[in-house]
This record gives C-alpha cells, sequence and structure tokens, in this order.
C-alpha cells in the first residue's frame, strides 16, 4: 500500500511553507487579503486565502495556477525554497525593494518602473522584461510595480540596450523607465 500524505508529513509543514510563500508574494504585492478578493472579481475568498497561507487548507495545483497567474510570478515562486532551484538568493531571502530604506542601500542603483515596461512594445523591450524578469526571481521580488537595478546589472542592460554602460541610465530616461530615488525626508 502506498504511504499517505499523512505519513510523509504529519505535522504539514509543507502546506505551512506553502502558506508562507503564498503570504510573502501577497505581501510584497502590498494587497490585503480583502484587496486580492475583490481585485480577483471573488474567485480567490479573502477567508479561503488566509487559510491557505496559515496552512490549514491544502490549495489545488490548479488554483495555485490561477492564484500565481494573478499575483504575476512564475508558479514555482508560490511554492517553498526546498522545492525548487536555488538561483543564487542564499536560502530564498526575499529582499523587498519596495522598502526605500533598503533601495537606498544598494549603491549605484537605478529604480526601474515596470508598469511603464510592460506598456512598450518590439524586440527591446521583449529582451529587458525577460531579463528583469530574470533579476526578480533571482530576488524573489514580485512587487511588480519597480526593480531596483544594481550596478552590476548595467552591463547587460546596457547590451540590451545597444548602448555603453554609462549611457544605459539616460537610455532609460529616453524609454520613460527609470524612476527617481524618493529623497530623504
Amino acid at each position: 500500500m502506498g504511504r499517505m500524505v499523512a505519513d510523509i508529513d504529519p505535522a504539514g509543514e509543507y502546506g505551512r511553507k506553502v502558506g508562507e510563500r503564498l503570504r510573502a508574494i501577497r505581501r510584497q504585492k502590498r494587497m490585503s487579503l480583502q484587496e486580492v478578493e475583490a481585485a480577483s472579481d471573488h474567485e480567490f475568498k479573502a477567508s479561503v486565502l488566509g487559510a491557505y497561507e496559515r496552512g490549514e487548507r491544502a490549495i489545488s495545483v490548479p488554483r495555485l495556477q490561477r492564484l500565481a497567474r494573478f499575483y504575476s510570478v512564475p508558479v514555482d515562486q508560490l511554492l517553498p525554497g526546498n522545492a525548487m532551484p536555488d538561483f543564487g538568493t542564499g536560502g530564498g531571502e526575499a529582499i523587498d525593494l519596495t522598502d526605500s530604506r533598503q533601495a537606498q542601500t544598494v549603491l549605484g542603483s537605478i529604480i526601474i518602473d515596470l508598469t511603464r515596461l510592460d506598456a512598450l512594445a518590439g524586440p527591446e523591450a521583449d529582451m529587458l522584461n525577460r531579463y528583469l524578469s530574470m533579476i526578480q526571481v533571482q530576488r524573489q521580488d514580485f512587487n511588480g510595480r519597480v526593480l531596483t537595478i544594481r550596478r552590476d546589472d548595467l552591463q547587460a542592460i546596457a547590451a540590451i540596450l545597444g548602448t555603453d554602460v554609462d549611457s544605459t541610465p539616460a537610455r532609460l530616461d529616453d524609454l520613460g523607465l527609470r524612476r527617481v530615488k524618493p529623497s530623504d525626508s
């Protein structure tokens, strides 16, 4: 007779970890449970999503896929770190780059407005979008609005945009993608 899930994970540890990932992604999106329910046209009820996040209820694979699509993240990012490859993130730590204190500690950083990138079309925009998506996966950063680019990433972005590294910030400005850092208040 096959092993039952309760035998493999008697305490529901995996379900709890899935729930933690779901909550982390929702919070990176800066959404409450009620906002998810409203924005999803009630597909994801606040009470049910809360139960998933607490690990009290198991989420089906098709529903997990729809939730990933709703959050605009790869489905594997909704699973715990031990169920996916470590893309060099050092244990899957999430870096919240919407927190201006964290973003400002990244020296020489450029903030890209991802919402404006979605409005651009063409091969250059497609390649830039793919590269920035890879950075989001590496950093576990799926807020979907902005992404802080580090100086090390500029060389690749310069190649995508067909400029040298020093001209890349100006080219991003021309495209309307560069967001000015918030001033210290």
